[in-house]
């Protein structure tokens, strides 16, 4: 599997007073999986801004490219913000990039820049890993805990690589004094989705989004956006009941 990210930089966005960092919430996200047939998919999460967001689906359109969701990440924003999935499948993956790229080259989304070495964040990374049972990671200031489904994922078919669309995520930004604000999202099939709304609420986060990712996975999965901010221990203990009702494992354990 292929992967790059193509934050937006170039944005200052805006939700719930607080500045949003690139990688809490407006990453954009892209995946070739090579199978041995010679085929190559391709799924990924784009952020667009409203202006940007009809344009990119025309032109994505003209090469082949489907758009399987297009939703909210965040609640109220400035400016307005989408994310739009994507999705191909073809025996010339060039092509496929090559329209990815026409329709990239629509908005105003950067280049990618060379990776910094990861460097400490504002926040009790050890209480946060011990409160939701996983090791976290450094992004571009932004602490991740990721998870990923237990369940072989296959997509129209095709075996998906472990996590390929199926992990839930939760991302601390530190505001100072130990507090966070958390971008999240859940990953779940039908049976977990209303235990796991309970508890978000019951943890004190807000509900953005549920809904689906892709049109032909299998098991069918549901994801649910939320928001919280907080002490970010406190919010990671709080948020550990939503992890325990789905059926989930630390990413890379």
């Amino acid at each position: 599997m292929y992967h790059t990210g193509l934050p937006r930089r170039d944005l200052r966005v805006v939700s719930r007073r607080i500045t949003i960092k690139p990688a809490l919430a407006l990453g954009s996200h892209v995946s070739f999986v090579r199978y041995a047939d010679g085929g190559t998919l391709l799924m990924g999460d784009v952020v667009v801004t409203e202006r940007e967001l009809q344009q990119f689906t025309d032109i994505l359109h003209e090469h082949g490219i489907q758009q399987t969701a297009i939703h909210k990440h965040l609640l109220s924003q400035t400016p307005d913000i989408w994310w739009i999935h994507v999705h191909a499948h073809g025996h010339d993956p060039v092509a496929i990039a090559r329209g990815l790229r026409a329709a990239f080259d629509s908005t105003g989304t950067p280049g990618p820049l060379p990776s910094d070495p990861p460097q400490p964040v504002d926040l009790d990374t050890a209480g946060i890993d011990a409160a939701l049972g996983v090791k976290g990671a450094t992004d571009d200031g932004i602490y991740k805990s990721i998870f990923v489904r237990r369940e072989t994922i296959t997509d129209g078919g095709l075996v998906l690589p472990p996590g390929l669309g199926s992990t839930s995520a939760f991302n601390f930004q530190p505001l100072g004094g130990g507090w966070a604000a958390v971008s999240g999202d859940c990953a779940l099939i039908a049976k977990e989705v209303q235990d796991v709304l309970v508890a978000l609420r019951r943890a004190g986060a807000e509900l953005v989004e549920l809904h689906n990712h892709g049109l032909t996975d299998e098991p069918r999965l549901f994801f649910i956006h939320f928001w919280a901010v907080g002490d970010g221990v406190k919010l990671a203990r709080a948020l550990r009941p939503a992890v325990a009702a789905t059926n989930v494992v630390p990413a890379g354990g």
